[in-house]
């Protein structure tokens, strides 16, 4: 007969408690995540326990997020995805100590607590700075859209939003005038204990729904009167810096300024996404932007907005991850997205290198044009051959943290909701993937 190895017996009971130290090798991904938590200062999250009164004791916010970063490092992004690995995964049972926090107590940490993931996340970037890791020599920039957790088809165009309001309150109208005319004949037949007079089940749909088409529409009028006013204001001060008049121009739009246009959409379940256009075709998004730095591939800063263009986005980032770091950025690579005059202007006042070529690639640009002294400037060094070679670098650069957060962790949509949230989320996703790099780093 055959001999086999022998393993533990399950109704076995153990003489002496197993050390969680002999569940993991010892260069698991996870010992290295939990070393990286406890060396943290996570004071920003224990300010809010000390305000909790008295009732159960919390989960440690040490142990929990030890437990989130390797969630999101290892893919794993949903609370009950994460509750059922405490169970099932040793490397989560290690890092939780064997606890079991349920996803309800998972969602409320991660929600209670997103704006301090940032903090976090600059704080990896400066140890990994101090550390020799991260040198910021050489900065990369590149923006991708990732899904919103919203339904594109859970939105209404402005005309759409008109239409209804109306309808509704035709609706509304005819229900309670019924109501009215058959409320004596109610109280008859129904007698004294019922009054009669309840709010109809149709009637509370109805007015649920115009109340929330009401407030769509208000946000989306408010929206677009401030993106006007700050377009207005823009101008003016352009005008300004060039010493001219600003006079505005007779007003020749189909529609009143600072309204949204028929087609302008507000989604209902994320009103902060918006539609943008992805290699699937048009999708409700966020817009993601990281900087990478040159020579440890580390993501030194993020900035999340719900405008489609990229071009805003560079100024902004930039700062976050000079500021991350505390170190100068000597050169920078960003694609065409990012063309302006403005931008090009502006890093050069800052005295940075930069290469941000004036059109996509294998399409030949179009003239700067007048008054873009900047502009040209950029294109000349571009079109040396040092110029165009130092470009090249930038895809080998921003590009692969993307890849390795869509298509390795499979992080391509959001899991929380609004602007604030998701800019959160997305640093604490930077962050798991930074500790996974870096513990590669940290490998002989």
């Amino acid at each position: 007969m055959a001999r086999f190895k022998s393993g533990l017996d399950v109704d076995q009971g153990l003489l002496l408690p197993p050390s969680l130290r002999e569940w993991l090798p010892e260069d698991h991904l996870a010992w290295f995540i939990m070393d990286a938590v406890d060396a943290l200062d996570i004071d920003v999250l224990l300010d809010s326990y000390r305000q909790c009164g008295k009732g159960e004791l919390p989960y440690d916010p040490r142990m929990m997020l030890r437990v989130l970063i390797y969630a999101y490092s290892t893919g794993t992004f949903s609370s009950r995805k994460i509750a059922s690995q405490l169970c099932d995964s040793v490397a989560f049972r290690v890092l939780a100590g064997n606890q079991t926090p349920g996803h309800r107590s998972i969602c409320r940490f991660r929600k209670n607590h997103i704006e301090q993931f940032g903090l976090l996340f600059a704080q990896v970037v400066r140890t990994a700075a101090e550390t020799g890791m991260v040198k910021i020599g050489t900065l990369a920039i590149d923006g991708s859209k990732l899904k919103a957790n919203a339904s594109k088809h859970k939105a209404m165009s402005y005309d759409r939003m008109k239409e209804e309001e109306k309808r509704l309150e035709r609706e509304i109208a005819a229900i309670l005038k019924l109501a009215q005319d058959t409320d004596a004949e109610e109280d008859v037949e129904l007698g004294p204990d019922f009054r009669g007079d309840e709010l109809p089940e149709e009637l509370r749909r109805r007015e649920t729904r115009l109340e929330r088409i009401r407030e769509a529409k208000a946000r989306l009028e408010k929206r677009k009167a401030e993106e006007a006013l700050a377009a207005e204001e823009a101008k003016k001060a352009a005008a300004a810096k060039e010493g001219r008049r600003f006079t505005e121009r007779p007003d020749q739009r189909k529609h009143p300024k600072g309204e949204p246009k028929p087609k302008d959409q507000e989604n209902f379940t994320d009103p902060d996404s918006r539609i943008m256009k992805t290699s699937k075709g048009f999708e409700q998004c966020y817009n993601a932007q990281i900087a990478v730095d040159g020579d440890s591939r580390l993501i030194v800063g993020t900035v999340v907005d719900n405008c489609a263009a990229d071009v805003g986005q560079l100024l902004p980032v930039l700062e976050v991850a000079t500021e991350n770091v505390g170190l100068p950025v000597n050169e920078l690579l960003a694609d065409a997205g990012y063309r302006s005059e403005e931008n090009f202007a502006a890093l050069e006042r800052a005295e940075i290198d930069a290469f941000v070529p004036l059109g996509r690639e294998g399409k030949s640009a179009r003239d700067p044009g007048e008054g873009k002294e900047a502009t040209a400037r950029m294109q000349e060094k571009l079109n040396t051959d040092e110029g165009r070679a130092r470009y090249r670098r930038r895809k080998h650069i921003a590009e692969p943290p993307f890849g390795w957060l869509k298509h390795v962790l499979g992080f391509r949509s959001f899991s929380l909701r609004g602007l604030v949230n998701v800019a959160g989320e997305f640093c604490l996703v930077a962050l798991a993937l930074n500790l996974r790099r870096m513990k590669g780093m940290a490998t002989p």
